[in-house]
């Protein structure tokens, strides 16, 4: 008896519709020629170890910090592009805990008055996006960032840590999100979109593999319909965004079947194990309390004036979503290229700059899509660093259309421009790309093409129905040319002696 109400009780809780809620918690590093803190270099990337420091952000007895100005300011650009309320009034204080990357065993941070608040981000839904969601954002707020441990492993198999203090205070903005997000593909969604953000606003590389944009993910499962969350799991260790969404797909999995199984989720931190694809628990979750707030007695206040929220409110240019949701509604583009290009500022400019040099939306969506891009990626480097400009991509669809180059020869063109930044017009007349369209001149050609014997097979399929044996008959003219014959004029002229 007891053992048939267990298994019925198993197969109960196995037909939970559980719900994930999942909040994320980004760290973005600013850029600022300086510290939060001092004036140490901000740039340490290429620093050898312990190099970039003082006696401020080593946490020396007696020392004072002093705050940089540049990096609230884009703490608060980053809140205003994320439409948060901006207070009049904030403050830093100190968050103590113990660990070897914290030198003076506190962090200063930010609390219960931070730059921002009660804000929101808008992302296309992965499920349909045609659609949006709205996500929420508790809070920007600014902090120091830590040192950097790397853990070593020597040839005799012993493990220690060792510890780079170069990037200990750096400017490093929180950005706190909403529990708003439903599954793994929306969390990338949101994370991709905020590191467009940044981009675009100039505050930080946004380069997950520099370390530039960290993110942990509080993962819990509930009831669907429930309103109470269930317990917290925050998930970190995540150094990709394919990372973030197989972290957090798993975790909603882990804690589905340890419900169905009759057991209890515990709020605790655990470590994202990229190698094996799992999570594993590495100590309990700490709530607020346990780090001791109080405000840094070392700084002031800050009182943030409204005419200085608005001068910084004027800098920030139209943003990714709003102008994805343009680019489908003024261009004709589908939303998943419109997201393509609008992923980087520069691309979505370069685009924009093709159109007005005179080339059609969507033939310059094509080639920036397909062609641009790929000579980028192959080549390391960003649109803005290429010799290719906007005008020469125009140039290039207008010889196209216009039949003075072929569809063919067009890749070729584009990728001399892009290696030279010379003109499409001047390749082609250096390269001798011209496409053919005299008819005389392309009759001869097709006349030694059916006339040639590798042909004859081709022209009887075609004779007895085939119609797809043209294709064949096409191809070998267009061989014979190297490809600068017209295909509309060489398919006419082709047709057109085969029928008769």
């Amino acid at each position: 008896m007891t053992a048939a109400f267990s298994q019925a009780a198993v197969r109960e809780r196995a037909a939970v519709d559980y719900e994930p809620v999942i909040g994320l918690e980004v760290h973005v590093q600013v850029q600022t020629e300086s510290k939060m803190f001092c004036a140490c270099p901000a740039r340490y990337a290429d620093a050898a170890p312990n190099c970039v420091v003082c006696p401020v952000c080593l946490g020396m007895p007696g020392v004072l910090p002093v705050m940089n100005r540049r990096a609230v300011e884009a703490t608060i650009l980053t809140a205003l592009a994320l439409n948060c309320e901006v207070p009049e009034f904030s403050k830093f204080d100190r968050k103590n805990y113990n660990y070897p990357d914290l030198m003076k065993g506190y962090q200063i941070s930010q609390f219960d008055l931070p730059l921002s608040r009660d804000g929101w981000l808008e992302i296309a839904d992965p499920a349909d996006p045609a659609q949006t969601r709205r996500l929420g954002i508790t809070r920007v707020h600014l902090e120091e960032d830590t040192a950097n441990l790397k853990h070593v492993r020597d040839a005799s198999g012993e493990t220690y840590s060792l510890m780079d203090c170069n990037r200990a205070g750096s400017p490093l903005m929180e950005v706190v999100g909403e529990p708003d997000i439903r599954t793994a593909e929306e969390a990338g969604s949101y994370l991709r979109q905020l590191r467009a953000i940044v981009r675009y606003i100039g505050v930080s590389t946004g380069n997950m593999e520099e370390g530039a944009l960290r993110c942990d993910a509080n993962v819990s499962i509930r009831p669907r319909g429930a309103l109470a969350l269930g317990a917290k799991v925050e998930v970190k260790n995540m150094n990709s965004f394919r990372s973030v969404e197989r972290a957090i797909a798993f975790e909603i999995e882990r804690q589905k079947r340890v419900l169905d199984e009759g057991g209890r989720i515990i709020q605790e931190t655990r470590g994202w194990v990229e190698e094996r694809g799992v999570t594993v628990s590495q100590r309990s979750k700490e709530a607020a309390h346990d780090y001791r707030y109080f405000p840094e007695p070392d700084l002031p206040p800050l009182f943030v004036d409204r005419g200085w929220v608005n001068e910084i409110r004027s800098r920030l240019p139209e943003l990714p979503e709003p102008k994805r949701q343009r680019f489908v509604r003024e261009f004709g583009l589908s939303p998943q290229d419109a997201a393509t290009l609008t992923t980087s500022r520069a691309i979505a400019d370069f685009y924009e700059a093709t159109i007005k040099a005179g080339a059609a939306p969507r033939a310059a969506a094509n080639w920036v899509l397909r062609d641009v891009l790929r000579l980028l990626s192959a080549a390391h480097i960003e649109i803005e660093a290429s010799k290719l400009k906007p005008e020469h991509v125009a140039q290039l669809v207008t010889l196209v259309e216009g039949g003075q180059l072929s569809v063919r020869s067009a890749p070729e063109v584009l990728e001399e421009s892009f290696n030279t930044g010379h003109a499409p017009e001047q390749v082609v007349r250096e390269k001798g790309l011209s496409q053919v369209s005299d008819t005389a001149e392309l009759e001869a050609v097709v006349d030694r093409v059916l006339a040639a014997p590798q042909s004859a097979k081709a022209v009887a399929d075609y004779k007895s129905g085939k119609q797809s044996a043209a294709g064949f008959l096409v191809g070998a003219v267009m061989k014979e040319t190297r490809g600068k014959a017209n295909p509309g004029v060489v398919n006419q002229l082709l047709r057109q002696k085969l029928d008769a």
